[in-house]
């Protein structure tokens, strides 16, 4: 059997270390401002993903009930029944979402916006009406122009 003797000794010398470390710290200035803005992004994603699911039940309720859900009913009316002739309640959304800020979205009907039949959209992450770069509004007539 070996005897372990001074040079048989296994470990990191400080200077490895050091060189780990600063291999990471290069590595996390590159990695990290990519990663940070990734959240508003994927945001912005989900709402537009929210909106086309949204407006696909608008689309079946109109071809259900032959018309939209008027502004005064707005997008309860795809999950609570209001007595319409044509209506399914299990065809529509299980629940009214809220956009990714936690702001219910915007409808109304008829659209204030000559290429759409309706209007729906959110207001992002400051909740206003209006705003530029990630506070800009996500609107069901712009979608395609989402980033």
């Amino acid at each position: 059997m070996l005897k372990p003797t001074q040079n048989s000794k296994r470990g990191f010398t400080l200077l490895e270390l050091m060189i780990v470390i600063v291999i990471l710290g290069i590595l996390a200035t590159i990695v990290m401002p990519r990663i940070m803005g990734r959240p508003e992004q994927a945001r912005r994603t989900k709402a537009v993903a929210e909106i086309r699911n949204i407006e696909a039940a608008l689309h079946l309720f109109k071809t259900d009930t032959g018309r939209f859900p008027t502004t005064a009913e707005g997008l309860n009316v795809l999950i609570a029944d209001p007595g319409i002739k044509g209506y399914k309640p299990e065809a529509y959304l299980p629940k009214v979402p809220f956009d990714p800020w936690g702001n219910p979205y915007i409808y109304i009907y008829p659209s204030v916006h000559n290429n759409h039949y309706y209007d729906l959209k959110s207001y992002g992450p400051d909740g206003e009406n209006g705003g530029t770069g990630d506070n800009a509004d996500i609107e069901c007539w712009n979608l395609d122009q989402i980033r």
